[in-house]
C-alpha cells in the first residue's frame, strides 16, 4: 500500500535537520507517513507558503498572518531565542543604526520584523542570508542583520556586534523570542494535522535524547561549522530545546506579542489571527 507523502520544507542548516532526522530517516514510527526534505532558504520557504505549496514547512513568524488563512502553526518545532536571537553586525562599530544601509535576509523574516521594532529607520537591503557577512566585510552595506549559523561565525570574519536582538527583547519584555515556527496545512484535515504534529513532537524528542547520532546526521547541513563540532553543537542547542518540543505559556505569549507589535506598528499588513496553534483549533 502506497504511504501518504509529507513534504517538510525547511531551511537547509543544522538545527532544522536535527528536529526532522528522527521523521525523515524513520528512526520513529511514522504510523503510515512518509516525509520527505524539501531544503529552500527561510524567504522562499516564506513566499512558498502564500501558495500553500507544502504539507509542513518552517517559516518565519512574521510571516505566519499572511498564510494562516491556509496554515495552523504546529505546537512543536519552533525556533525560540532564550535571550539571544538574530544580530546587526558592522565593519567598525557605530553609534546607531538610523538611516544606516543594513543588509537583511528577506523582509518576511521576523529578524527584519525585530529590528523594525528595534529601529524603525534604516535602508533595508536584501541579500541571500549567505551573502550578508561578506557584503559587511566589503563594505557594500553599513551593517548586516545575521541569521542562522553567523551569529557565531561573525567574529571570524572581524566583524563587530552591534545588538543582539534577542537579548533586546528579554531586557524589553522579560519573554523569549519566537523566530521561526513549523506550519501544517489546514487542508490536511483534523486527524492528520493531529497525527503530524504527535509525530513532531516525538521527532524532537527522540533527537533530544539521542543527541550524538542526531548531531552526526544534522552537522552535514552545518554551514561553516561542518568540521567544528563545538559551535555546531552549540548551534542546535541554542534552537533545538525544552522550547521546541513546546513553546509554553510565555512562549505562545510571546508569540502573540510580537505579531501585535508587528501589526501596530504598521510592519504587518494584515491582522492577527485569534488562533494560531493547531491544538487551538
Amino acid at each position: 500500500m502506497e504511504r501518504r507523502l509529507i513534504h517538510v520544507a525547511h531551511s537547509p542548516d543544522s538545527d532544522d535537520a536535527f528536529m526532522f532526522y528522527p521523521l525523515v530517516t524513520e528512526k520513529i514510527d511514522t504510523k503510515g507517513l512518509k516525509f520527505e526534505h524539501v531544503l529552500k532558504d527561510i524567504e522562499s520557504l516564506n513566499r512558498d507558503a502564500k501558495e500553500g505549496k507544502w504539507e509542513v514547512s518552517a517559516i518565519s513568524f512574521h510571516a505566519y498572518p499572511y498564510v494562516a488563512d491556509k496554515y495552523l502553526v504546529l505546537p512543536s518545532g519552533g525556533s525560540v531565542g532564550e535571550g539571544y536571537g538574530p544580530i546587526v553586525v558592522s565593519k567598525e562599530p557605530l553609534d546607531t543604526l538610523k538611516g544606516k544601509k543594513i543588509a537583511i535576509p528577506g523582509k518576511w523574516t521576523t529578524a527584519y520584523l525585530t529590528l523594525k521594532l528595534f529601529e524603525p529607520d534604516f535602508e533595508p537591503v536584501e541579500v541571500y542570508f549567505e551573502d550578508i557577512i561578506p557584503k559587511v566585510v566589503n563594505g557594500e552595506v553599513d551593517a548586516g542583520l545575521v541569521i542562522h549559523e553567523g551569529q557565531l561565525t561573525y567574529k571570524d570574519f572581524g566583524l563587530t556586534k552591534f545588538v543582539d536582538l534577542g537579548e533586546w527583547w528579554k531586557e524589553k519584555y522579560n519573554l523569549p523570542l519566537p523566530l521561526g515556527c513549523n506550519i501544517v496545512r489546514k487542508d490536511l484535515g483534523k486527524d492528520l494535522i493531529d497525527l503530524v504534529a504527535s509525530l513532531m513532537k516525538e521527532s524532537i524528542i527522540y533527537s533530544l535524547t539521542h543527541k550524538e547520532e542526531a548531531m552526526e546526521y544534522a552537522r552535514k547541513f552545518a554551514r561553516g561549522l561542518e568540521n567544528d563540532r563545538e559551535r555546531s553543537e552549540k548551534f542546535v542547542s541554542m534552537y533545538v530545546n525544552e522550547r521546541t518540543v513546546d513553546y509554553g505559556p510565555d512562549g505562545r505569549k510571546a508569540v502573540r506579542l510580537l505579531l501585535k507589535l508587528g501589526y501596530e506598528k504598521g510592519i504587518i499588513k494584515v491582522p492577527i489571527p485569534e488562533k494560531i496553534f493547531s491544538d487551538e483549533i
